[in-house]
């Protein structure tokens, strides 16, 4: 069964589903554990290299995940380049997703102006 392995700080949306099912053969999402999510989630911008922190989601990805997988990665940009590249040593094919963003500005009760945005998906691509 092919799985998507979500290295991921947002919830899929239907479409993205839709879409990773009908172009990538995905037939189950895999999300991380709450302890490796808040590690994903957390990066800390202090840190010299993520290196090491990413050592648990290595372990992870080597206990859950089979060739020909698929892994949507996006987040920190140390953290996504580790895990891309690891990723790719394993054989799982590597996603991030692309959105359209439409900005809406309004004026609040207060008069002040002020700039909403709605982001939807347009299709994932791969990492090269």
């Amino acid at each position: 069964m092919k799985k998507m392995i979500l290295l991921f700080s947002h919830t899929l949306s239907e479409s993205q589903k839709k879409q990773a099912k009908e172009l990538y053969g995905v037939e189950s999402f895999l999300s991380l554990p709450k302890k490796l999510q808040s590690i994903w989630s957390n990066i800390s911008p202090e840190l010299e290299s993520v290196e090491e922190v990413m050592f648990p989601l290595k372990e992870f990805i080597s206990s859950n995940a089979n060739r020909d997988d698929v892994a949507l990665i996006q987040g920190d940009f140390g953290g996504v380049y580790i895990m891309v590249n690891f990723c790719k040593e394993q054989k799982i094919k590597t996603l991030y997703a692309t959105t359209k963003r439409e900005a809406i500005e309004y004026i609040n009760e207060q008069g002040e102006k002020m700039k909403k945005s709605k982001f939807e998906h347009v299709r994932f691509r791969e990492y090269e």
